[in-house]
């Protein structure tokens, strides 16, 4: 759709760090709005996991890279490769981008602002009300953090207490209770009894898991679907099949569904910021996404 201009010398370039990285969306996103606003980068996706990402951020800053993103399962990881983290990282616990800057490698989280932001725009209201999280990794503590810090006014959290994400889970919940009105409940994955009963008081259910990524699309994190209720939001982090099965049984009983494009997309746009210190051209690039 946009004319590619040669790749020279001066040429600066950016990626997305994870695996798996090949179904990302995020190159055809920055590249795109490189090319509209005249920006002389590239956009690369780099299959690398937790095992290697120290090799491969240390080539990378050696390479001259302008900032990278970070999926799963790196935006833990990252941490402890990072010079500077900015507040709301430090806090969430997670980096999903990374600018380079005077050879120094600093850390944001733009996931949960991301969140939030698609929330809204897709008429999906839950500031002041009580909202439910599956989930205590990267994508989840972003989403928690920013919905508490933004004014929900409590959130359930379930995920398995064996998850290497659990200590970090409780700090998080300590953390925005001094910090915030929020009220955190922290349950096991395995407590359907607590499920059902946060579920019926909550305006939102969010899958903040893995559980239902291709190529395993017949897997869902919720095992009892008749907890879901007609007028429940329930959204995914996951974009890739565009409707996970937890999506479309929520859809078949009448609940509002959100996958995890408008996240990409809206966090995408705020590393773009951080980056290049301008915004992103997000009417230019909202129609490449499918399923939006």
């Amino acid at each position: 759709m946009y004319e590619l201009p040669s790749i020279t010398g001066h040429t600066g370039f950016m990626g997305l760090l994870g695996s798996p990285v090949r179904h990302s969306f995020s190159p055809v996103m920055h590249n795109t709005a490189f090319r509209i606003l005249g920006l002389d980068y590239v956009y690369l996706c780099f299959e690398v996991g937790e095992e290697e990402l120290a090799h491969a951020v240390e080539g990378l800053r050696i390479c001259g890279i302008s900032g990278f993103n970070l999926t799963m399962p790196n935006k833990t990881r990252i941490l402890e490769l990072l010079d500077v983290i900015s507040p709301e990282a430090a806090l969430i616990g997670a980096v999903n981008t990374v600018v380079c800057k005077d050879g120094k490698l600093c850390g944001y989280n733009t996931d949960g602002f991301g969140y939030m932001k698609g929330l809204a725009q897709s008429g999906i209201h839950v500031i002041g009300k009580e909202i439910t999280v599956l989930g205590a990794g990267g994508a989840a503590t972003a989403i928690i953090a920013q919905a508490a810090l933004d004014g929900v006014s409590k959130i359930n959290v379930f995920y398995r207490p064996s998850s290497r994400f659990a200590p970090k889970m409780k700090h998080l919940a300590d953390q925005i209770g001094s910090r915030t009105a929020c009220r955190i409940e922290q349950y096991a994955m395995e407590d359907s009894a607590s499920l059902k009963k946060a579920l019926q008081s909550s305006v939102l259910l969010a899958n903040a898991t893995s559980v239902g990524m291709a190529p395993h699309e017949d897997e869902t994190p919720l095992q009892d679907m008749s907890l879901l209720r007609s007028g429940l939001a329930v959204t995914d982090v996951i974009y890739h099949p565009g409707q996970t099965r937890l999506l479309k049984e929520a859809a078949s009983i009448g609940c509002p569904t959100l996958n995890g494009l408008p996240m990409l997309l809206w966090q995408g746009a705020k590393a773009f910021e951080l980056w290049t210190g301008r915004q992103m051209p997000v009417e230019n690039i909202r129609p490449l996404l499918p399923e939006m």
